[in-house]
């Protein structure tokens, strides 16, 4: 297998479980969906490009599991 990470490297990722309560598409963007998403202690704001398989009616009220501790990136200049 190429795509193995040692279990150290697993023993870093803060997965955490949570709950979609708010979804939408970002404008100008065909792919992407902004979510906010429960995670119990907190609301966090998450962005996925998986607006063409599902619409934010659908996925409002969905659990997912996210990594809490992925470092933040910019979409078109600004930090969602």
């Amino acid at each position: 297998m190429e795509d193995v990470i040692a279990i150290e490297d697993f023993a870093k990722l803060d997965l955490r479980a949570g709950k979609i309560v708010n979804a939408q598409k970002v404008p100008g963007k065909d792919k992407l969906l902004v979510m906010q998403v429960d995670i119990g202690a907190e609301t966090r704001t998450v962005v996925a490009g998986i607006a063409q398989e599902v619409s934010p009616e659908e996925i409002i009220g969905k659990k997912v599991v996210l990594v809490a501790n992925l470092e933040n990136k910019s979409i078109s200049g600004s930090v969602l």
